[in-house]
């Protein structure tokens, strides 16, 4: 379906562009100015991922400079590998998957495709669609992968992470899986959220959602997404009630919905949590 361009349809992709401005292949890193807690302004900006390691709760943020990983107040890029991390997700304890580019002087094709870690970042080994995918949204659940690639605009699903399925080409900025049904997904358009129930072959807009560019859905069923201007909305069901929460106080970069309670986001380059629904957010690192 092709998506009519309203006032606000551009104001989402203008977001949607912004959320990704750093990602380039094998971008020099610039000098950083001072930061706190271990972490400086310029490495962790541009983050396009975030999340929550079960294996120790601590949270990983990947970011165009690297891996970060949060924990006591303090950030530390993860065994130095400056690299350019998008889509990043945790499919498990120490288990990672990410997409990307390489970083200065590091050998391979612009675009690194999908590639893995089972060791909490300190390695990293491709998987697949290596040169060819630019996944800027990852999402592992129900042993399926699924990924959005920037390269081609492919919906894409993998249920041995080497040979994968087009799903469809629906002009999606960010999109989220059921936690009990690997066929319900809903998604960022510039129409307002989507909803699919075949697994993401066929989107349909729903109307009672507010236009949103980030979505995430927690295991406990919690569901909730960020608008372009960094609002925050809250619901039980994609086509129920979405309630106004809070803001992010800046504009978006990545969401994650670990349950009915606690929501991480990123907004003017900095790892935010609530602990309240998404009605207050707090900064991560320590000033």
């Amino acid at each position: 379906m092709i998506v009519k361009k309203s006032a606000p349809a551009l104001t989402l992709a203008a977001v949607a562009l912004a959320a990704t401005a750093g990602c380039s292949a094998g971008g020099s890193d610039p000098k950083p100015g001072t930061g706190s807690g271990g972490a400086t302004t310029a490495e962790m900006g541009h983050i396009h991922g975030i999340g929550v390691d079960p294996h120790d709760g601590a949270v990983y943020a990947g970011t165009h400079h690297g891996l970060f990983r949060i924990a006591d107040g303090s950030a530390t890029r993860v065994a130095d590998r400056v690299q350019d991390f998008m889509g990043f997700t945790v499919a498990g304890p120490e288990h990672f998957l990410a997409s990307g580019h390489p970083g200065e002087g590091q050998d391979g094709p612009g675009s690194l495709g999908l590639i893995e870690s089972t060791d909490a970042g300190q390695t990293w080994h491709g998987l697949s669609l290596s040169g060819e995918a630019d996944f800027h949204s990852l999402e592992y659940r129900h042993g399926r992968v699924y990924g959005l690639n920037s390269v081609t605009g492919q919906l894409l699903v993998s249920t041995d992470m080497t040979s994968w399925q087009e799903l469809s080409r629906a002009p999606i900025a960010d999109f989220a899986v059921s936690p009990t049904d690997a066929d319900l997904l809903i998604a960022t358009t510039q129409e307002g959220l989507a909803r699919s129930s075949d697994g993401g072959r066929a989107f349909e807009v729903v109307a009672s959602a507010p236009l949103m560019v980030f979505v995430g859905w927690a295991e406990d069923g919690t569901l909730a997404g960020v608008t372009p201007e960094g609002v925050v909305y809250a619901a039980d069901d994609p086509t129920g009630e979405w309630s106004e929460r809070g803001s992010l106080g800046g504009q978006p970069e990545a969401l994650t919905v670990q349950s009915s309670d606690e929501i991480y986001a990123a907004a003017n380059g900095a790892v935010l949590l609530s602990t309240d629904g998404g009605r207050t957010f707090g900064p991560t690192l320590e000033e």
